[in-house]
């Protein structure tokens, strides 16, 4: 068994690591007021959590002065937060936010870690895409490497990253034609199980279209993406992406990206969707399909929903910090660059 954390060995052990997450966390504080962002700290506890299907909260019970009760939720992300302070009048904001997600536990995932989430107002999702490739070389130059590494893969982050759609990615790395599997009138299961298979990917009898692709995406595509450079993964299924705009050009897709290094995700972004009556039927519908994969649903959040209405066209990004400095020091587990990790007992 593991020594704890905090004996003086084991601490000893992980002390230059953590020491460069201290630079790396204090370089890209310099870059994002470089760039005129505001750092912002938002609640931890809120009304919603966050309305995607397969992420899950943590409950907990507010009480007020008179003992009565109310259900509350730890933040699975600050988007929500964010994006009521952009419709207040914050046009360039960032938050090192410390977010809480159940059920995720393994080399890349911890109950609690830190997510750094920053929005740009009045600006195309291209200006943020611009700015993770950024951080990726900031975040090398401060932990003092020259290549990021994990599970044998490696990327020069200081290396101009790929650009390439989703569609592209499944036609190269699946052999798939990811556009006739979509209609105008959204995905068709049938065609796409049916390219899956022939694809060699295994299917479950009750795999929807959001399943089979993320099938295919974890088996195919992400042990292929962000080796030798970071790879930037664009223009998603727009029935896959239920906080992003739609692309203007082809409403089947969307303004949604992720960054990968190593073949590890390291950022989703989004054109952010700020229309609230479009917002809140595609956050019902994610409800919906958690109650019936989980049998639970989350509360929508209409302070958040009634802010989009003052929230102007923006772009933003939530990055994960703690795989960030994982990939920038080798480390090979999240809990290796984290000061405390978290306590199994």
């Amino acid at each position: 068994m593991a020594a704890p954390f905090w004996t003086p060995q084991a601490h000893a052990d992980r002390r230059a690591v953590l020491a460069a997450r201290s630079r790396v966390v204090a370089a890209l504080r310099d870059w994002f007021t470089g760039q005129g962002f505001v750092e912002v700290e938002t609640s931890a506890l809120q009304i919603s959590p966050g309305n995607e299907t397969h992420l899950h909260a943590f409950a907990t019970e507010l009480k007020a002065p008179d003992g009565t009760a109310a259900r509350r939720y730890l933040r699975t992300s600050p988007e929500f937060a964010c994006k009521k302070l952009l419709g207040a009048g914050e046009r360039r904001i960032v938050e090192f936010a410390r977010v809480f997600r159940n059920r995720e536990r393994g080399a890349l995932h911890a109950p609690e870690f830190t997510m750094l989430e920053w929005y740009r107002a009045q600006a195309s999702y291209t200006a943020v895409m611009e700015d993770a490739a950024a951080i990726i070389a900031v975040a090398a130059k401060a932990a003092g490497a020259l290549r990021f590494t994990f599970r044998g893969r490696e990327i020069d982050p200081f290396a101009a990253a790929e650009r390439i759609t989703v569609s592209e990615a499944f036609m190269r790395h699946a052999g798939i034609d990811l556009p006739a599997c979509l209609s105008p009138h959204g995905p068709g299961r049938t065609a796409f199980a049916a390219a899956a298979t022939a694809a060699g990917i295994r299917l479950a009898d009750d795999d929807n279209w959001g399943d089979i692709f993320s099938r295919v995406l974890v088996e195919r595509l992400e042990p292929r993406l962000g080796l030798g450079r970071a790879t930037v993964l664009y223009e998603y299924p727009a029935s896959l992406s239920a906080l992003a705009r739609r692309k203007p050009s082809d409403p089947r897709w969307a303004e949604r990206f992720e960054v990968y290094a190593c073949g590890v995700e390291l950022a989703n972004g989004f054109g952010e969707l700020n229309d609230p009556a479009e917002q809140r039927t595609r956050l019902d519908a994610e409800m919906a399909e958690k109650e019936r994969i989980y049998g639970e649903r989350y509360p929508l959040d209409e302070d958040f929903l009634a802010a989009l209405a003052a929230m102007p066209e923006a772009a933003g990004v939530a990055l994960g910090l703690d795989r960030l400095v994982m990939l920038a020091t080798g480390a090979p587990h999240i809990d290796h660059v984290m000061w405390t990790p978290f306590a199994e007992s």
